[in-house]
């Protein structure tokens, strides 16, 4: 299969064609390592490769055969080096699969390699240390955003349809804002995190995907999606299959529209301008959209000091692990000097200071989750700009304590964070461009606790009347044209 042929291809497509013994996975593998020889070396998005090692059986799921890739962090693959983008985890190899790598493996998906993240996902931008910046494929000179950074990339440019990535203030929404691709964070409790961890940030973070298409994203959470034994958090089983949602009309949606982050800070007139040209797309489609004030149940500087409150006790615990296992010193030869600043402060926390931030995540959770008795989804800006120059992070934040970082980190995030706190799924969606720079905006849309339905139903809807499948960078579109 050659490269251009590849890329006209979601991931069900491809799966379709291995189905139909049209192409082998062995072919749709060799594809995609020689997308990833094209772009890689310009965008940096994959930091590790290798030969695949599953043959899975044609047509066994809707992904089987097609070459995906895992996030360097929260999913182990035997065997395989997971070192959480930081030097202080080099060299580090799995001893075993998690369970989300066995349900991949079951899943027919072909793993064949990992893909960037900042130094412990801690982080909007992937720029790590480790292995340097990734690039975003609509413009080279800017952040692809993180944490699933690397993941993003390497979807926007063509490598794989479909890849890992994780979400604990905007990891999976941020980058697919900034690259132009479908993002969904799924409910709290509705991926595995296990068997290492039974929640990671305190119930924060969630396990998705990056992909292009939107049925790619409701195919892969049908895949994955389940409680194993000994998860702390429960998400009641989806009714139907997420890949039959999108084959369903939405109905006539109440949508609130927030377009003033939380936080106070100035929103970019492109940015403001696509969630309004959203919400009137949304009117024409026959849902009702009116303006709404949503209440987070705290202040603003509340709610950013319990989650510094409780990133920065969970990095302690990390980084601390580490030097152990490694006999690592922890200082600036092995960890950055944000994740240093955090870690110091993170050792000042106390416990009683942990769980009044646990209490500020029930306060959060139960009043975002309120706001849904008298409404369907909540639409805003994934993003208040658009994705910045690389460095931009640094500049400003060099000298911040933990607390600081993650004020730093909201401030260029301020709609995301508060529905991985809420436990609620929330999707960013690739509807417009920045007519100025041509770089994607995204949309994000939120809804209440496990009702991934109404998301998918809505996004399917979205991308039949608003199709941006067509849209692609630069990088991607020079690659394939070279191979025709």
């Amino acid at each position: 299969m050659e490269l251009h042929e590849y890329t006209q291809y979601d991931a069900v497509g491809l799966a379709g064609l291995v189905a139909r013994r049209e192409v082998t996975a062995a072919e749709l593998t060799g594809a995609a390592l020689a997308a990833m020889a094209a772009v890689n070396p310009r965008v940096n998005a994959v930091v590790e490769s290798w030969p695949a090692e599953d043959d899975p059986a044609p047509g066994s799921t809707p992904l089987a055969g097609v070459p995906f890739l895992i996030k360097d962090l929260a999913v182990s693959m035997r065997g395989k080096r997971v070192e959480l983008g930081s030097r202080l985890a080099a060299g580090n190899v799995a001893g075993q699969d998690s369970f989300l790598m066995r349900r991949l493996r079951r899943a027919g998906l072909v793993t064949l390699g990992r893909t960037a993240t900042p130094e412990f996902a801690y982080s909007t931008t992937t720029e790590p240390a480790l292995y340097g910046p990734t690039r975003n494929p609509w413009d080279l000179t800017r952040t692809a955003g993180g944490s699933s950074g690397g993941s993003a990339a390497a979807v926007a440019a063509g490598i794989t349809p479909l890849a890992h990535a994780t979400d604990a203030a905007g990891s999976i929404r941020v980058p697919a804002a900034a690259t132009g691709l479908f993002g969904l964070k799924p409910t709290r409790g509705r991926v595995s995190l296990g068997p290492d961890a039974d929640e990671v940030f305190n119930g924060l973070a969630v396990h998705g995907g990056l992909s292009r298409s939107v049925r790619d994203s409701a195919a892969l959470l049908d895949l994955i999606q389940g409680p194993e034994t000994g998860d702390p958090y429960f998400a009641e089983r989806p009714r139907r299959p997420y890949l039959e949602e999108i084959t369903r009309e939405p109905g006539r949606l109440r949508v609130g529209l927030v377009t003033a982050p939380w936080s106070g800070r100035a929103v970019e007139p492109a940015v403001t301008e696509a969630a309004l040209a959203a919400a009137r797309l949304l009117e024409s489609l026959g849902h009702r959209v009116e303006p709404a004030v949503v209440d987070l149940g705290v202040s603003w500087e509340e709610f950013v000091l319990a989650n510094a409150r409780l990133w920065s006790a969970n990095l302690v615990t990390w980084i601390d692990g580490l030097a152990g296992a490694s006999g690592r010193p922890v200082d600036g030869s092995t960890v950055e000097p944000e994740m240093l600043a955090s870690y110091a402060w993170g050792r000042r926390v106390s416990g009683a200071q942990f769980v009044r931030a646990l209490d500020v995540r029930n306060r959060v959770a139960r009043s975002v989750g309120a706001c849904f008795a008298a409404r369907d989804v909540l639409l805003t800006p994934t993003l208040p700009e658009i994705p910045v120059p690389l460095g931009a992070y640094g500049r400003g934040a060099e000298h911040a304590d933990g607390l600081g970082w993650m004020e730093h980190l909201f401030h260029r995030s301020p709609f995301t964070a508060a529905f991985n706190v809420a436990g609620t799924p929330a999707m960013s969606v690739p509807l417009a461009c920045d007519p100025a720079s041509g770089m994607p905006v995204g949309v994000q849309f939120a809804a209440g606790y496990g009702r991934e339905d109404v998301l998918f139903r809505l996004a399917a809807q979205l991308e039949r009347a608003a199709p941006w499948a067509r849209r692609r960078p630069a990088v991607w579109a020079g690659a394939a044209a070279r191979s025709a």
